[in-house]
This record gives C-alpha cells, structure tokens and sequence, in this order.
C-alpha cells in the first residue's frame, strides 16, 4: 500500500504540471490574439482613412475635369454638357446605391451559420 501513496502524489503533480503548460499556452494564445487583434484594428483605421482619402482626391480630380471639360464648349453649349455630366454622375450613383443595397443584403456567415444548424439538427437526430 505504501507503495500506491509514492506514485499517486507523482500522478497529481504530472497532471498539474501538464495543466500549468496548457493553461500557459492557453494564455500564450491569448495575448497573442489580442496583439494581432489591435494590429488588426489599427491596419484597418489606416486602410479606412487611405480610401476616404483617395476618395476625395478623386472626387475633387473628377470635378476639376468635368469643369475643365464643360469650359472646352462654347458658352452656349456649356448648359447641355453640364446636364450631360450631371445625368452620366446620377446614373452612375444609381448604380452605385443598388449595389451597395445588394452587397447588404447578403448575411455574414451565412454559411458558418447554414452549418451550424446542419449540425444542431444532426445531434438532435441522435437522441
């Protein structure tokens, strides 16, 4: 019996030290999740504020051409390029606004979720 009692204490103290790593890697992963995710954050505040930017400067070059163009026309043309412009720019929002609209429409993880509940039903169906 004594014997038994020598390596049941070694048991215990393996089993800790085998839950200590993988509590330590747990938390290893954990920090290191949460490095990526504000790299994350940050990288994505920069690609925000790179693409308003671009935006405007591309707003403001498309503006400059129109202008430049319409001034091209002879003063009593100038009205009807101008209204040329102003419709091809609406038509293009149009667009723009219905694919937006469309983009919106389509559920994120919708085929994380599809699976999810394939495997809900299929645990279901053991019981």
């Amino acid at each position: 019996m004594a014997e038994k009692n020598d390596h049941f204490p070694g048991f215990i103290a393996q089993f800790r030290k085998i839950g200590q790593t993988a509590l330590g890697a747990l938390q290893n992963r954990g920090e290191l999740f949460a490095v990526e995710w504000q790299e994350a954050k940050i990288r994505t505040t920069e690609i925000l504020f790179w693409t308003f930017a671009t935006a405007i400067l591309a707003m403001a070059g498309l503006l400059l051409l129109t202008a430049t163009i319409i001034l091209l026309f002879p003063a009593d043309l100038r009205i009807y390029v101008f209204g040329g412009f102003t419709l091809l720019y609406f038509i293009g929002a149009v667009v723009a606004f219905f694919n937006v609209k469309a983009l919106l429409k389509h559920e994120a993880f919708s085929e994380s979720i599809s699976q999810v509940r394939k495997d809900s039903v299929w645990l279901e169906s053991l019981q």
